[in-house]
């Protein structure tokens, strides 16, 4: 029996580029979500949901408390919106 299958390895770094400056996703986070991604958030108050706009990368480029807001901020800076779940 032949396998069709085609593996393709890609370096991280090229992997994490992709869809950079066109893609942006949207994340759910809770509060200590938020505190684990980004330490600077430190004083974020517990038992909180927020909504992460994120490059391809993974950068953050945005945190609000609605998807809303996450998706028509990536729209206003022609990015295409996807979900992170």
């Amino acid at each position: 029996m032949t396998d069709n299958k085609t593996e393709i390895f890609i370096d991280p770094k090229d992997f994490a580029a992709l869809g950079g400056g066109q893609v942006a996703y949207v994340k759910e986070m809770t509060s200590d979500d938020v505190r684990r991604a980004f330490p600077m958030a430190s004083e974020i108050p517990a038992n909180m949901h927020f909504f992460a706009l994120l490059n391809a990368d993974g950068s953050p480029i945005l945190l609000t408390d609605t998807r809303e807001a996450a998706v028509a901020n990536a729209i206003a800076n022609d990015l295409q919106p996807v979900s992170l779940h």
